[in-house]
């Protein structure tokens, strides 16, 4: 029997979750940032994954029914600016208003909850998957 597919998924959800870990924290640490490099205020991140078939001798027999997931990129939420009056700011505009990241603290804290749940259960299935792995090891005694 080959664990190689189960722990490719498990280590493929490892990475994707801590991606978009890295983009939540990168969110809510510039949700004042009001000038960028290239001009202009922060714009909330997201992680937008996807998956592909694990290429694995095994997954011949499941056919596509064993995937990993991957992160296909990092897009910039179109709605992630909103307008704050706040005339003593110097990125304040001629009428007083700063244009600012739509960031809210506790969607960002929402999902960095769900990420955080989706990695503990990539690593209990990992755990499982390294159990049964040692068990059949064990069979050979």
């Amino acid at each position: 029997m080959d664990f190689n597919g189960a722990f490719k998924v498990c280590a493929s959800g490892f990475a994707a979750q801590r991606a978009k870990m890295d983009v939540i924290i990168s969110n809510l640490a510039n949700a004042a940032t009001t000038r960028m490099p290239d001009g202009g205020p922060y714009k909330r991140q997201i992680a937008v994954f996807g998956s592909e078939p694990v290429d694995d001798s095994f997954d011949s027999v499941l056919g596509d029914s064993l995937r990993v997931v991957k992160v296909e990129g990092i897009v910039e939420d179109k709605n992630s600016l909103k307008q704050v009056y706040d005339p003593g700011h110097p990125d304040a505009d001629e009428n007083g208003f700063v244009t600012m990241p739509d960031i809210n603290s506790i969607i960002e804290m929402s999902d960095m909850i769900m990420a955080n749940r989706a990695y503990e259960a990539c690593v209990t299935a990992f755990d499982a998957t390294k159990n049964m792995a040692l068990k059949t090891l064990e069979i050979g005694k």
